[in-house]
């Protein structure tokens, strides 16, 4: 082995940071180095319940996991996207597909004409071109179809699961790979005086665990890159202004619906994430316009179904780590950095952390190169990540509390306002190739909260063949034929991948 690489790799922090790191380093690294995760079954995790998006499949099919044993395992179910209640204005729906809207049309995609037969008289909302929706509306699920003609294809899916049991199966799947779990409080963490490297984590009980290279998954606390390493915190609080959450569980919907719901009241939003054999509410909610006891007993007011458990209260802020990768400690999960969970990125950003330092692995020296390279990608990816939550509170309509008059006037970053005025011409979306959302994501949210732009695409005006309208309605009647046919999301669960507790 070479005599600078890493020999020896400490995990501060269990949860679902903690064991997807883990195991996708014992996948990524073969036994190489050792991996050691220090974690306390005395201090409790922030998930309450996951919501997630498409690529947690490729996390997990990198790791070899069957999706069917994970879903059952894990009390599994299908989510297609969020369907908004209440958020552009009061009594307002609209569904966040996951995949594309549509067909296009040579070169020029879909959305283009979309708009065009809006302004030409279309009453049909672009949820109707999805498949996802079409489905999710029906409570319907099959696999996208392989055959890139069809416009069943184009869609795309994640999952609901408990997140205990993801951090549980994860944990077995690490410790089978050579991951030496430890079990203990950190009481203290020591550094190397030449260089500042962090050296040592010395636990309550006396156990000392040394190693080369520190991973922070310690949650908000940040024990590691916050508190050891001094690394500051970039607060966002003034575009998203929700810093609580109470959460609890009912009994499971008979529906069991496959998406999530995200429904918003006058100062903040509620949660609903369907799993098997329970459902996930939550209140998301912010302290300058609701006390936590209204904020718990709209929830309890409000749920469907049997409580099941306690109303549990979280706090949080908005905002990320100054730096992400510092000396020889990254920070992976919420000791790095929170966005409200409104489109589901928590996993996400675990995840591409976790990708991000498996491209970038270092060797003991840390070269400040690939830190900076790091701390670079990962900040634009908050940013972009932020820009999409933002755009869901500023695009409204709503001004019937003092919250929602609050996000209809707030300033917005910079990046966002040239997104808006852009769309607002004709139609354009400036999106980054490697941006977690792309164009059909950001004109479900455009368009479902009723910004449009002024005049449909000039390039549109010259497909003068197509018969826009009757091409359109085709498409739609077809999407919504095939989706009633097939199988509906429970029979699929139930013939698949069932949950059976341990």
């Amino acid at each position: 082995m070479n005599a600078d690489g890493l020999q020896h790799i400490v995990i501060a922090g269990g949860g679902s940071a903690g064991w997807m790191t883990a195991a996708m380093l014992a996948s990524q690294l073969q036994g190489n180095v050792q991996i050691t995760l220090v974690e306390s079954d005395d201090i409790g995790t922030i998930g309450v319940g996951e919501a997630t998006i498409p690529p947690i499949k490729r996390f997990n099919a990198m790791l070899g996991i069957d999706e069917h044993d994970f879903i059952r395992r894990c009390n599994g179910s299908i989510k297609l996207g969020i369907q908004f209640e209440n958020w552009g204005a009061q009594g307002d729906s609209y569904f966040h597909q996951f995949g594309r809207f549509g067909a296009d049309f040579d070169y020029i995609p879909f959305p283009y004409f979309y708009l065009k037969a809006q302004q030409e008289g279309l009453a049909l909302p672009i949820q109707e071109f999805s498949a996802a929706w079409q489905l999710a509306k029906r409570n319907k699920f099959v696999p996208p179809n392989t055959d890139s003609r069809s416009l069943f294809s184009g869609y795309d899916y994640a999952y609901h699961f408990d997140a205990g049991r993801y951090a549980l199966f994860l944990r077995d799947y690490a410790q089978q790979r050579g991951v030496v779990r430890i079990e203990g409080r950190i009481a203290s963490v020591q550094q190397h005086a030449h260089n500042g490297f962090i050296k040592d984590l010395l636990l309550d009980d006396g156990q000392v665990i040394s190693g080369d290279f520190f991973i922070d998954c310690t949650g908000l606390r940040s024990v590691l890159l916050g508190q050891t390493l001094g690394v500051g915190f970039t607060d966002w609080a003034d575009y998203l202004l929700n810093d609580r959450a109470v959460a609890m569980q009912t009994s499971a919907d008979p529906s069991l619906r496959p998406y999530t719901r995200s429904i918003a009241h006058h100062a903040g939003w509620q949660w609903r994430i369907p799993l098997q054999t329970r459902m996930g509410n939550g209140n998301v909610y912010s302290s300058r316009f609701m006390a936590d006891d209204e904020a718990g007993a709209l929830l309890q007011q409000t749920v469907e179904g049997k409580p099941l458990t306690d109303p549990r209260f979280i706090r949080f802020q908005t905002g990320h780590r100054q730096q992400f990768w510092q000396k020889n400690c990254v920070a992976i999960g919420l000791s790095a950095g929170f966005l409200e969970p409104l489109e589901s990125t928590s996993l996400h950003l675990i995840q591409r952390g976790i990708m991000r330092l498996v491209s970038l692995f270092p060797d003991s020296s840390c070269e400040q190169e690939d830190i900076d390279e790091y701390n670079a990608t990962t900040q634009l990816e908050y940013e972009q990540i932020r820009d999409f939550i933002v755009l869901h509170y500023h695009a409204t309509t709503r001004d019937d509390s003092p919250y929602w008059q609050y996000c209809k006037q707030m300033a917005i970053p910079d990046s966002l306002q040239q997104k808006l005025a852009l769309f607002k011409r004709h139609g354009h979306l400036r999106i980054d190739d490697k941006a977690l959302f792309k164009q059909d994501s950001w004109l479900a949210v455009l368009l479902g909260q009723h910004i449009v732009p002024a005049k449909a695409a000039p390039v549109t005006q010259f497909k003068t063949e197509l018969d826009l309208q009757r091409t359109l309605a085709a498409m739609q009647r077809h999407l919504a034929d095939t989706a009633s046919t097939l199988t509906g999301h429970e029979q699929y669960l139930m013939q698949h991948c069932r949950f059976k507790p341990d």
